[in-house]
């Protein structure tokens, strides 16, 4: 099977044949083009959806992740960005192995295309010109028998006329011999002519266009198999990567069956278990029989009256409080004049004084239990780090003991760390007596005695935290119930609260009272007492306020707005430079007073509670 012999005479279709095979060739090579792009593409938004939901640093966010079900979540994405890595892999190897070598492929194979039909063209114009010289001999030698035949039928006419000179019947003669001559030469001629036009011929049919049209097959059958090969590739290409991607989706397996909801759950109470008891059973109080009482932090039936002879500091404060935690205003907001991004350097919150343990107890706890006072047991259990002392005594028990182990192990780690940059330092010594053109041994000496000195505090502070944590652990088992009950009024308090509160003492009756002296450095105007433990209603509200700036509350106690939102006023500014407002009724906060225009009711002041 050779196009030379089969087709010999379809020199045109063969041409439109071959420029059909190069343009299918030039669309696959776009096909596979837009194929990487979109394998770009695709792998462009896997990266940007795994770096979207990647845990952003130095935010809440990365606390989430200490847990089985957050972290598979975390290795999913990390996989995903491994799998968006395979389809970078596909684009390329794409562009290289097959868009790029095809490219150069069909340059070439145009050039060679346009090669083999010039040499058809050269081989059929010069078969037309042997053709065209043929023709020609043939009809000379035509001419020129007509020609001889007219001078024979002239002479033979003058030669039968008698009166006709035998000179000019000579003449006759010789005109009709020399035409006969030029016919013999003309067919002499024309048929050298034939003969090599023939020989031109059968070298034009069985010879150069055979040789030519198998080049054309050969062309046409290279392209055909590289077409071929380059399908392979593609698909070979996707193949290569699929174990790889495999691997990727058991991972993303391996970590969904990781997650262990069983750890995630002592996770929890590892993060957030306080040390507290719960509060203990309250005693009957018989008031049937007349007695008199006195004013005792022990008093559990002390009136409302009563109760405006208790002190009272730092304003009214109408704040929704468990009866164990004192909550704690958030540190000073930023001047009046300054812009929301200015570093806040404004007037202090006022101290917290410590609130009688079980004035208006008994209306507490016969009451209908509210949601306000867990609450505040959160906001008070919940203190940042930043605020509290150094033993971390404004934590819960636990909590505390948590930070306190930390502490100590940091400490460790950094004493093992000026150990042996020591040891290094002392082992170059050594390296520099022996040899000393290596380098000075005193040049060392000052470094050293600093680390001694670095390492001696170090002991000296893991010392300390060590001492606070062993005060923790042995305290903790041995509590009683009722001092259970009294710790969450101390340890959920920040320094300047624990200051300012009175030491408790257990009464013979186990009730527990204030000791007297510090009872009476706290007195204040009796009247605003009993606005401290109103915990069965929500504070009224005062007035309404526009947030003018944006404000973060990062410290507890307060509470984040943004700029333009319209809030309740639910406690003016007391002087210490802060609002407390009232979004609905399950957040409410502090918010310095700069960042707010306040509109107080001061017709219908308590008249407009919010619902």
């Amino acid at each position: 099977m050779s196009w030379g012999t089969e087709l010999w005479d379809q020199f045109d279709n063969l041409e439109k044949h071959t420029q059909c095979g190069i343009d299918v060739l030039e669309k696959y090579i776009k096909f596979v083009k837009e194929r990487t792009e979109i394998e770009l593409s695709y792998a462009k938004q896997l990266r940007n959806l795994s770096k979207k939901y990647q845990p952003k640093k130095n935010s809440k966010e990365e606390e989430e992740y200490r847990y089985t079900s957050t972290r598979a979540f975390l290795a999913t994405l990390n996989e995903m960005n491994d799998y968006a890595g395979q389809h970078e892999v596909i684009s390329e190897n794409m562009t290289s192995l097959i868009t790029g070598e095809l490219t150069r492929y069909v340059q070439e194979l145009k050039q060679e295309r346009k090669s083999h039909f010039h040499d058809g063209r050269k081989a059929q114009q010069h078969i037309e010109t042997c053709w065209k010289q043929l023709e020609a001999s043939k009809r000379r030698f035509e001419r020129d028998c007509k020609e001889a035949d007219r001078a024979q039928q002239y002479f033979e006419k003058m030669d039968a006329d008698i009166n006709v000179t035998k000179a000019d019947v000579e003449k006759a003669r010789q005109q009709a011999q020399l035409r006969h001559q030029m016919a013999e030469d003309s067919k002499a001629e024309y048929s050298s002519t034939l003969q090599k036009f023939n020989s031109e011929q059968h070298d034009h049919y069985y010879t150069h266009i055979p040789n030519i049209f198998q080049k054309i097959q050969e062309m046409e059958e290279r392209r055909i198999v590289r077409i071929g090969e380059s399908m392979k590739t593609f698909a070979e290409v996707d193949r290569q990567v699929i174990p790889i991607i495999g691997k990727c989706l058991d991972e993303i397996t391996k970590a969904a069956e990781s997650i262990d909801h069983k750890n995630d759950s002592q996770l929890v109470i590892e993060a957030f278990k306080s040390g507290f008891e719960p509060p203990g059973d309250i005693d009957f109080e018989d008031f049937t029989q007349p007695m008199k009482r006195t004013i005792s932090e022990s008093s559990l039936s002390n009136s409302r009256a009563d109760g405006k002879s208790e002190p009272k500091f730092g304003g009214k404060s109408k704040g929704k409080l468990w009866p164990f935690i004192k909550k704690n205003k958030p540190p000073p907001p930023p001047p009046a004049s300054a812009s929301p991004s200015a570093v806040p350097n404004g007037p202090q919150s006022p101290k917290q004084q410590k609130e009688p343990l079980s004035h208006r107890f008994n209306e507490f706890m016969t009451s209908k239990p509210k949601i306000h006072c867990f609450r505040s047991l959160k906001r008070g259990l919940s203190l940042k780090l930043g605020a509290g002392p150094e033993d971390f005594s404004n934590l819960p028990p636990e909590q505390r003991r948590k930070k306190l182990q930390q502490k100590v192990d940091e400490l460790n780690k950094d004493i093992q760390k000026e150990m042996d940059q020591r040891d290094a330092l002392t082992k170059m010594k050594d390296v520099y007596i022996k040899n000393p053109q290596m380098g000075d041994a005193a040049s060392v000496d000052h470094r050293l005695a600093e680390l001694g000195q670095n390492i001696e505090k170090l002991r000296l502070e893991v010392q300390k935290f060590e001492g606070w944590l062993a005060e923790v652990e042995g305290r903790l088992p041995t509590r009683t119930e009722q001092a259970r009950r009294q710790s969450g009024l101390y340890e959920a308090q920040n320094t300047s609260a624990v200051n300012s509160c009175a030491q408790d003492r257990e009464s013979p009756d186990g009730s527990y009272t204030e000791e007297q002296s510090q009872e009476t450095e706290m007195k204040v105007p009796a009247t605003d007492f009993d606005d401290e433990f109103d915990d069965e209603e929500p504070l009224p509200t005062i007035g309404t306020c526009k947030a003018l700036y944006t404000f973060e509350g990062q410290n507890e106690g307060t509470i984040s707005v943004a700029e333009g939102e319209m809030l309740y006023v639910i406690e003016e500014d007391k002087g210490d430079g802060w609002t407390r407002i009232r979004r609905n009724e399950d957040e409410e906060g502090y918010v310095p007073t700069s960042y707010v225009e306040v509109y107080l009711d001061k017709n219908a002041k308590g008249a407009m509670t919010y619902i």
